[in-house]
């Protein structure tokens, strides 16, 4: 495989591999919500495994977005010369909002009607991509420090709030504070917070010269990995003494792992500092790592990765048929799992069985001319 070759595929096999990630949480939402887990978690009475199995999910939505501002810069800069980016991303976050609204929520929700729309992720990763249509053209130093004023600072802002009902109130619920943004006629809750996820998708674009042909693969995994081990060196000086970046303040617990879940415990919703430099500084390491692997494993990631919004779409609503169907052949208004490991079970078994259809698209989407197409 050429250098170049592998470049681009290692960000496929992240992106791949924090989509599988993502499927055994949604798994878990489908079929073990029996077992509720709050964000942050509640470390004294959260089953260990339960914990690190949420946790796990925590890398999805950060390195998600952060490869989307990379890949934006990869789309603003191909071999043949620097191209204007503003109209593929300003219709790519309209696309994607419109479709968190009209085709994901039917996925969580099963009605047409529901009484409750929730602007999640996708509706996070669409309104990301409006802010760098309209900020991508500042210069790449500035674009990273002001991801990184966005990143760093937002958790100085958290005791902020408006008069409920007012537009001010709603612009922040939008940008910084979960909750419901309309209670009528329809319910409207903010389940992603924006702001900090627009710190992160300008920190993945600034990062996009990296991945540049004229970049050396051992600079730029070297650039890589220090980033990574920077974010996390910060990470451990803040949160071992509590001094700033997350909310919930860790304690030692009664034995080892109990205080390891306590250290581990973050904010995802509005993402804390500490929940991103502990994701983002892993992710960077990972991506680094990988480029250097060529291997089965990586090869079925890079699957995932390569049509990311198509497998996320079609195992959403594959387990939406599945949660309806066990329901009616065991006649019961919910049907769940029983144990953790059948989560994970479930989650390896509908990767396998959308494995096949994933790789068709995404070898389609790579030959095809249709516009429409390249958007998911």
């Amino acid at each position: 495989m050429s250098p170049t070759t592998k470049r681009i595929a290692s960000i496929d096999v992240a992106r791949g591999l924090v989509m599988l990630l993502m499927t055994v949480d949604h798994v878990r939402e489908t079929f073990f919500l029996q077992h509720q887990v709050s964000d942050p978690m509640n470390v004294a009475g959260t089953d260990p495994g339960l914990f690190f199995s949420r946790m796990a999910a925590h890398f999805c939505a950060p390195m998600f977005v952060f490869l989307t501002g990379l890949s934006a810069w990869l789309y603003a800069n191909p071999p043949g010369g620097p191209r204007d980016a503003t109209g593929f991303l300003a219709k790519r976050g309209a696309f994607l909002i419109l479709l968190e609204i009209v085709v994901i929520n039917f996925a969580w929700t099963g009605s047409f009607t529901p009484h409750t729309i929730y602007l999640q992720v996708i509706w996070a990763i669409g309104l990301s991509m409006l802010a760098l249509a309209l900020l991508h053209r500042l210069p790449l130093p500035v674009l990273a420090l002001l991801g990184a004023a966005i990143v760093g600072g937002h958790n100085a802002l958290a005791g902020i709030s408006f008069e409920p009902g007012t537009l001010a109130a709603g612009i922040w619920t939008v940008l910084e504070q979960r909750g419901f943004l309309l209670d009528d006629p329809v319910r409207v809750r903010i389940s992603y917070p924006l702001l900090a996820w627009i710190g992160v998708i300008l920190l993945g674009y600034a990062c996009g010269p990296l991945y540049a042909r004229a970049t050396a693969p051992d600079l730029r995994r070297r650039a890589l990995v220090l980033a990574g081990l920077a974010a996390l060196a910060l990470l451990l000086v803040l949160r071992t003494w509590n001094i700033y970046g997350e909310a919930l303040p860790w304690a030692p617990q009664e034995d080892l792992v109990r205080s390891a879940m306590s250290y581990l415990n973050l904010t995802k919703y509005p993402p804390s500092l500490d929940f991103l430099l502990l994701t983002l500084g892993v992710g960077l390491l990972v991506l680094a790592w990988i480029e250097r692997i060529d291997a089965g494993w990586t090869q079925v990631a890079a699957v995932f990765g390569g049509a990311p919004l198509f497998f996320y779409i079609l195992h959403l609503y594959l387990l939406l048929a599945a949660q309806r169907i066990a329901a009616a052949v065991l006649d019961v208004p919910r049907a769940d799992f029983d144990h953790l490991w059948q989560v994970w079970l479930g989650a390896a078994f509908v990767s396998a069985l959308l494995y096949w259809p994933t790789r068709r698209f995404g070898a389609y989407k790579r030959v095809t001319d249709k516009a429409w197409v390249k958007y998911l």
